[in-house]
């Protein structure tokens, strides 16, 4: 008897979730505002007369002996907005659908996008990246110029790219900013998310250069003179060319091999007796953010 209530209430518990979780972004939804106590309008999408009647997640909705429902022909209106009343709101004429949309709350999140969504460029080719860090929403996605930042239909989405294993998504997004002329245009980035029929809206700015970090350069050799060491750094394969345009600078750190004291130098040439270096780069025109640094590479000579 006990197992079998417990596989009831498991059945019951992945119905429930199942009922309020969404794996995509509906097509259509409306965003009721938090502590508004304004009621919501959702119209029937439909041109042709008669009867309509409404459902909610799939239960019809008895506008009559209800409080908090009323209907004028195809128009429904949701007089007070809580918990129970979001979700999938459907339109009905007999057995067909019309039409769907789907209610959901302004989450009360109130941080700035900057602190939730992460974003860098490798190079000033057409594509960047950005990371969506912080936990708990179920879908995200972004939109990049004014008529997303605007909620404007002609806004092309981007979706996640890949899930990472901390619950982290990632984008790769495309621009057309030219990268030989001086840049005056800041990119807007809007992101929208959901959690348990709550979404989140924010929009951030900035420009490209702003993002910038390179990959990690690499160590093609160490030559060794008569008084010091000369490295020959080349920037890494995703950076821009011509390399002469897009230029970048080097920083060494070395580790001596007499005691062992690290250092740090911007010239390719650092003193012979060390035990091993590693190297990073960064824009020299923007002073761009640093890359990583390459793995330490041990030095014999």
């Amino acid at each position: 008897q006990k197992t079998f209530s417990l596989w009831i209430f498991g059945l019951l518990f992945i119905s429930l979730s199942g009922a309020h979780g969404l794996s995509k972004f509906p097509e259509n939804f409306v965003v009721a505002k938090r502590n508004d106590s304004s009621p919501v309008t959702l119209t029937c999408s439909t041109k042709t007369t008669g009867h309509i009647t409404w459902k909610l997640d799939g239960e019809e909705i008895d506008v009559d002996s209800g409080d908090n429902f009323q209907q004028d022909s195809s128009i429904l209106t949701v007089l007070e907005v809580d918990t129970p009343t979001l979700g999938e709101y459907s339109c009905w004429r007999g057995e067909e659908m019309l039409s769907s949309t789907y209610l959901l709350l302004e989450a009360e999140e109130e941080d700035a996008l900057d602190s939730l969504l992460s974003c860098r460029a490798k190079s000033y080719d057409c594509v960047f990246s950005c990371s969506w860090t912080s936990s708990g929403y179920e879908l995200v996605r972004l939109g990049l110029g004014q008529d997303c930042s605007e909620d404007e239909k002609s806004c092309h989405w981007i979706s996640s790219s890949d899930l990472l294993s901390d619950g982290a998504f990632q984008f790769e997004v495309s621009h057309f900013l030219s990268p030989y002329t001086e840049e005056s245009t800041m990119l807007v980035i809007t992101a929208e998310a959901i959690a348990d029929l709550s979404i989140l809206r924010r929009t951030t700015r900035f420009y490209l250069r702003d993002i910038i970090e390179p990959d990690s350069p690499q160590i093609v050799r160490c030559q060794e003179m008569e008084q010091d060491l000369n490295v020959t750094i080349e920037p890494p394969s995703s950076w821009s060319t011509p390399h002469s345009f897009f230029s970048l600078e080097h920083q060494i750190e070395y580790e001596l091999k007499d005691n062992g004291k690290t250092g740090l130098s911007s010239s390719a040439l650092i003193p012979k007796r060390i035990s091993k270096l590693r190297v990073r780069s960064r824009d020299q025109l923007v002073l761009s953010a640093w890359s990583q640094w390459t793995p330490w590479k041990n030095v014999t000579h």
